[in-house]
Formats: structure tokens, sequence, C-alpha cells
């Protein structure tokens, strides 16, 4: 079936993950202050977010001016696991049933202020749809992102923002691409080296995100989500809190941060200098066994005078200038490598996954 997946991962509640307000301010700021009419005149679709809990609608549907916004467009899948509610859009949902709400989508093309308080928030949100409720419909389907009814909405807007279930990224990803629209999600960071999504890397046709580097990144999870987690927390109201590894923001909206050169060291100078002790101490960089570059075990140690193939680690691409160098590949899916299929080895250890890098000439 289309849905097994997605049911899969919905039923093991392991994909729930509601991303903080914060971490979404912060991220859309950043495509602001690099184009401040970044979303002018753009329909934005958020399809993997029930409006009742979505973070991802909200901010955009209070940002709907400011930025505007030709339409807001979020659908929801079968409904929100989490039990507290901040918008009550639907008469006929008791308390009883709204944790089995069915799926609906919501389309706004403009916000007034209904209340005439002076300012324009959810409440004038709710009231608007509360007034005309051809702003708010339920779906003929199950609001699985690959139906037919969620594909119309996919072409009509002109970017796709929310936090796909992790499971089914790949998959979410191909969705976006095929129908060559804009987009910030966020996943994990081996996603890179899927097969399928380090191609779009490599061919500059998606890149990372601006605010998250490193660390974890907290998330909101349903009340029933068990807390095995190494990081969680759960606040007054009883609502659940994890702490994910690997976060990171993918996006094909342009911004500053990678059109900024790294500032490197020569070789000579790393191995006097660098502030690694692996680095400084050796007289030369690693070589692979079964390819023919040298290791950068951090991106700070990459040297600005050496003109072949280097080997970084992948969260080098959190500083990656296009302009300064040339991704060639990732260790295992190197075509012209003979060990094809496999890790990069040392001394006839394997290591982490390495891309594969060089540094670019000026003027070309």
């Amino acid at each position: 079936m289309a849905n097994s997946k997605l049911s899969q991962a919905k039923n093991a509640k392991n994909d729930e993950f509601y991303t903080q307000w914060a971490d979404i301010e912060k991220e859309v700021q950043a495509y602001l202050e690099f184009d401040p009419d970044v979303f002018r005149g753009k329909t934005i679709l958020c399809p993997c977010d029930d409006p009742y809990e979505s973070n991802f609608f909200k901010y955009f549907a209070l940002r709907f001016h400011s930025f505007k916004l030709k339409k807001l467009i979020a659908t929801c899948y079968v409904g929100s696991p989490i039990a507290n509610t901040q918008l009550s859009l639907f008469p006929d949902e008791s308390e009883e049933n709204k944790t089995t709400r069915k799926p609906h989508k919501i389309e706004i093309t403009e916000i007034p202020d209904m209340n005439k308080d002076g300012a324009v928030d959810l409440a004038d949100v709710e009231l608007l749809l509360a007034s005309d409720r051809n702003h708010l419909t339920r779906l003929q389907g199950d609001g699985d992102f690959r139906s037919e009814e969620i594909k119309k909405l996919r072409d009509e807007a002109d970017m796709i923002i929310t936090n796909p279930p992790f499971s089914l990224f790949r998959e979410f990803l191909e969705w976006i691409i095929e129908a060559g629209k804009k987009f910030l999600i966020i996943g994990n960071m081996n996603a890179i080296t899927y097969k399928e999504i380090f191609p779009l890397i490599k061919e500059n046709k998606m890149w990372l995100g601006v605010s998250i580097h490193s660390g974890d990144r907290e998330f909101q999870v349903p009340k029933s989500y068990p807390l095995n987690a190494a990081g969680y927390r759960i606040d007054e109201s009883g609502n659940k809190y994890i702490r994910v590894k690997g976060v990171r923001w993918f996006t094909n909206l342009d911004h500053g941060r990678r059109h900024q050169n790294l500032t490197l060291m020569t070789m000579q100078d790393n191995l006097k200098f660098s502030r690694h002790k692996e680095i400084k101490e050796k007289k030369s960089y690693n070589k692979y066994d079964n390819y023919d570059a040298i290791e950068v075990p951090y991106t700070d140690a990459i040297p600005s005078d050496y003109d072949g193939i280097m080997g970084v680690p992948i969260s080098f691409l959190d500083k990656y200038c296009p302009d300064q160098f040339k991704i060639i590949g990732i260790d295992r899916y190197v075509e012209d490598n003979p060990n094809y299929g496999h890790r990069f080895k040392i001394k006839g250890k394997e290591i982490y996954a390495r891309i594969l890098i060089k540094r670019k000439r000026k003027g070309k």
C-alpha cells in the first residue's frame, strides 16, 4: 500500500517531532536578511503540519502580511497525536475525538484583524476560519503527501516548508524535487550520505541551512512517546520534549553564509600551528588505502594551498562555499573508486563517511 510506511511511522510514534518556534524563526530570518523579498507573492505549502499544533503554520500565519505572502496552505495527515489544543477549528470535534481528527486543509489568502484589537494573531486566524468555512475544509483522502489531492496543492505552491517524517525523508525530498519547488525542510544529517540525496548536494541543487551547525535540537513529541532519549523534559502542562542530535535544515533557498569563503592556513602552517594535536604532530596528512586523496579530519584543517582531492567530514557542508571548493563525491559513491560501495580506509581501518572536495582556482 502507498501509505504503509507512513502508517508504520505514525503508529510507532517515532516521527512525530514538532519543530520549535525559535528554530523556525532563526532559520527563516537568515533568508530574509539575504533577500527581504524572498517570500513576497509566494504560496507556501506546509504538507505535514496540523495547524492545531504546527509552529510552521502558526509562524507563517502570524507573518502573513509582513512577509507579503500570496497564500498559506497547511494539510494534516489523519490528525494530531498531541493532546493540547491552541486552535479549535471544527465545531463537531469533542474533547474525546480531537486525537483522531479527520485530515483537513487550511488555505489562507488574507488575515484581517477580526477582533479589532489592533493586532493580527492566532485569535484572528480562528475567527477568520469560523466566519468563512471555505478556508477550512476536510480532505477527501487521508492527507498522505503522495496522494493526488496533496500533489495538486504541491503543484500550486511556490515553496514547501515543513518538518517531514524522518523515516520518509528520501521519498519526501524526491516528491519536492520532481515538482521543481523551492523548499526549506528539516531532517537528520545522515541523509547527506544517502545515494539518492547526495547528488543533489554535489550538483548544487540543495545545500544545508544557516542556523543549525552542531549540537542537538529540542522537539515536542506526543504524550504517549516513550522518553528513552538521552535528553528530554516535561513541562508544567505535561507536554513532552526530546533532544535530537544531528539535525539540519535542507534547502535550495539562497543565503549569505554559503557565499563566505573559509579562512584557512597553508598545509605547512597547519602542520605547525593547528589546534588539533593529531594534525600538528604529523609531518604530513594521511592518505587513504583505497583512494588517491588526503584525509582532512577537521574542516578548519583544510589546507589552503593543496590542489589535490581531499576527504573531509560531512560536517564540512555546514561551511561549504561553492565558490571556494568543488565537491567531487562521497567515499562509498565515488564511481572512479575501484572499491566503489565501500568506505575509505586508513592503515586498514574504515573511517566515518568522507566528502571529497577539491579547491577551486580563482576564475575557474
